[in-house]
């Protein structure tokens, strides 16, 4: 493993002990892409919301966030056209990004995620709040596939399907922690309908409302974990047993949070070790049947329920 690798490797254990279990199970060479691909994400995420590893948050001027915006879109392209960039973060995107040959329109649609934050986008809509996380986390997962070798649309579009569910289980776990700083991704729509207003979303005497509108969003969450589980003969065992075992993980955050009901935020919602070992050999058993026996088709109607950026391929 060469250097970047390996503080790559340290950066997705401190920032994401769920997506490090997983990571594990792919071969050394995916692995290290893997590893390296997340670091540039992870670093890119915590400088505009001024934490470390996902935690903490300094407070940031209007102008420094822009400031910050738009280094990283500089800094992103530079290490797309192959040039020398100081940061790992970097250095490592050009590496994956070049032996991979993933299109830069997709570094890109990432930091448009951090552009609608810096922004302040409203989310009116459900689109919208799909839209959202199609952009800081969909395209991670269609980036990861390309990782994993997969180039096929229809499978592009299911490794979408599994970062847009990843994103709306981590709304529904962050939902009162991001309304505290401002931001409430949840549908607008959805809040009128349970009579909210979004500057009242952390408010404790609405929990219980709350907690209806995340349990709709929840519901939906588990669309997209069907809908991307379909990909995964595509993808080869060890890959698929990486993707499957992140899957179950995550999901089982989103079933804490439900199971919880309006005490869910209570205390931060965290899958212990031994679920994560079970969900790990359960996720080998859903690959190796998926491989065995299942057969990637590409033709697989997806949920008219589910939404997809439509320009994605």
């Amino acid at each position: 493993m060469d250097a970047v690798a390996a503080q790559s490797r340290e950066i997705i254990r401190k920032g994401s002990k769920s997506f490090a279990a997983a990571a594990r199970l792919f071969d050394a060479e995916t692995r290290a892409d893997v590893y390296k691909l997340y670091a540039w994400c992870r670093y890119c995420d915590d400088l505009i919301d001024g934490q470390e590893m996902g935690f903490g948050r300094e407070e940031i001027s209007a102008a420094e966030a822009r400031s910050r915006l738009a280094y990283l879109r500089a800094q992103t392209e530079r290490a797309l056209a192959g040039e020398d960039v100081a940061e790992v973060a970097f250095a490592g995107l050009r590496d994956v990004a070049g032996r991979h040959k993933i299109p830069g329109r997709y570094p890109m649609d990432l930091i448009h995620g951090f552009a609608m934050d810096v922004e302040g986008h409203a989310y009116v809509e459900l689109e919208d709040t799909l839209l959202y996380c199609y952009h800081v986390a969909g395209v991670v997962g269609v980036m990861m596939a390309y990782v994993m070798g997969a180039r096929e649309p229809a499978v592009l579009g299911r490794a979408a399907d599994l970062g847009i569910a990843f994103q709306l289980t981590n709304i529904s776990r962050d939902v009162l922690d991001d309304a505290t700083n401002g931001r409430v991704y949840l549908p607008g729509r959805w809040l009128e309908e349970a009579d909210i207003s979004a500057d009242q979303v952390a408010m404790p005497a609405h929990r219980e409302a709350v907690f209806a509108v995340v349990s709709r969003l929840l519901e939906l969450a588990d669309l997209y974990y069907e809908s991307a589980a379909q990909g995964v003969p595509a993808l080869g065992f060890r890959a698929g047993w990486a993707v499957s075992t992140a899957a179950g993980v995550y999901g089982d955050i989103g079933r804490l949070v439900a199971e919880r009901g309006t005490s869910a935020w209570d205390t931060r919602a965290i899958v212990p070790g031994g679920r994560k070992l079970w969900w790990g050999v359960r996720g080998g058993a859903q690959a190796l049947m998926a491989v065995s026996f299942g057969r990637w088709r590409g033709d697989q109607p997806r949920s008219p329920d589910l939404w997809i950026k439509p320009d994605l391929c």
